[in-house]
């Protein structure tokens, strides 16, 4: 009789959710009975999404309902580390070393852009890492802390992130398989970690975007869409400062720390800010409706703008990150530098050829990041590397 795999998947922290966690979530689909381990849980900021059913697991004293998951948590699982986890990121690595995963695990699947990869797991246990990115803080502390610090600020923390560099080095060592979400973040492991990774697209479900099967009218449509988490890093500041020139409709979804900050810097009273929307269908009709998504930041990936092209929307984005691997001359405009001067002339290039972009044609160039492509690629490697056992030292 064949036996049945025990699994279990490991994710950084659960305090947010945006594109990782909707890696997560379909993980948790593939292996439904399988628990998470975290650093830290908060079930109302991630929407209730990871309380799947385990049967095998209803009796345990660890549950507090019959249709719960299992989640387990590090010793920073507390509400102020919940709101303010960055604050804490130089005491995750001592929370994933004593977060002990038993040892009776075949394989861990982690999804990981930092410390999932570095759990205490058990030497045969096999461990395959979908990797988001290395560390930033570690491996691009200007990009990522440079405009939220001072020099001095920089220097005083220069040890710290010397230290979490060589920490995220060793933990990357740890995988058996590494994955990752695409060619521009297989580039940062082998210059990181030195090895090679295979590139498997995060999941966008067509079956849930999809090109407008009413066709919009009138022509043309009402306004471009920015949509996302407010963090420094993408840019939504720059996308302001653009359609204050441009006096063009934008709506800008999400919400998140700079929320108050880049409200005040609106100028145009054509720009509309909306909450962060958790029904997907309500995001289809605002991808649906958007002339284009305006992407500005440089991302591992970037989950919104496939999911708009899968919509039929085209995108301006970037050039440079994961868009370029989304975006090519069928699905939107890609512009050279973070500035308004090349954003507002990309947004004034769009307009000029808009109607050039067939929402079908455009919707055609996601394919190849069908949720099911990533369900069989996941499961593939799984049964791989539970059939070979371990193959390198841990």
């Amino acid at each position: 009789m064949e036996k049945i795999m025990k699994i279990a998947l490991a994710h950084d922290y659960l305090n947010q959710w945006g594109g990782a966690e909707k890696v997560l979530e379909t993980l948790a689909e593939i292996f439904p009975e399988a628990p998470i381990y975290t650093l830290m849980y908060d079930k109302e900021k991630t929407y209730a999404r990871f309380e799947g059913s385990m049967p095998e697991l209803r009796t345990s004293r660890v549950l507090k309902t019959s249709n719960a998951r299992k989640v387990k948590t590090s010793f920073l699982d507390f509400k102020y580390a919940r709101e303010n986890h960055r604050r804490f990121i130089p005491l995750m690595p001592l929370a994933a070393k004593f977060l002990k995963i038993p040892r009776d695990y075949d394989l861990i699947i982690s999804s990981s852009a930092g410390f999932a990869k570095g759990f205490n797991i058990g030497k045969n246990t096999m461990h395959i890492s979908y990797c988001h990115t290395p560390l930033r803080y570690a491996w691009e502390s200007d990009s990522y802390l440079r405009p939220i610090t001072n020099n001095l600020q920089l220097k005083l923390y220069k040890p710290l992130l010397n230290y979490l560099k060589n920490w995220d080095y060793e933990a990357g060592q740890s995988p058996d398989v590494l994955m990752a979400n695409s060619e521009f973040i297989a580039r940062k492991i082998k210059k990181c970690y030195g090895r090679d990774s295979t590139v498997v697209y995060p999941p966008v479900d067509l079956s849930m975007f999809f090109p407008n099967p009413i066709p919009h009218t009138p022509y043309p449509k009402p306004y471009f869409l920015a949509i996302g988490r407010f963090l420094h890093y993408k840019k939504f500041d720059l996308v302001i400062d653009a359609f204050n020139e441009l006096g063009l409709p934008l709506k800008i979804v999400g919400s998140g720390p700079e929320e108050q900050k880049l409200k005040s810097l609106v100028k145009s009273d054509k720009i509309e800010f909306l909450p962060f929307q958790n029904d997907t269908s309500l995001v289809r009709e605002l991808y649906w409706g958007a002339r284009a998504i305006i992407f500005p930041q440089v991302e591992d990936f970037g989950l919104v703008a496939a999911e708009g092209v899968a919509s039929g929307t085209p995108v301006i984005a970037l050039n440079a990150g994961g868009a370029r691997e989304i975006v090519n001359a069928y699905s939107g405009i890609l512009f050279p530098k973070q500035e308004r001067a090349d954003l507002i002339r990309a947004v004034n290039n769009f307009i000029s050829r808009e109607g050039d972009y067939i929402p079908e044609i455009v919707s055609a160039q996601a394919n190849k990041f069908s949720k099911e492509n990533f369900v069989e690629k996941i499961k593939e490697a799984a049964s791989m590397v539970t059939a070979s056992g371990k193959t390198r030292s841990p």
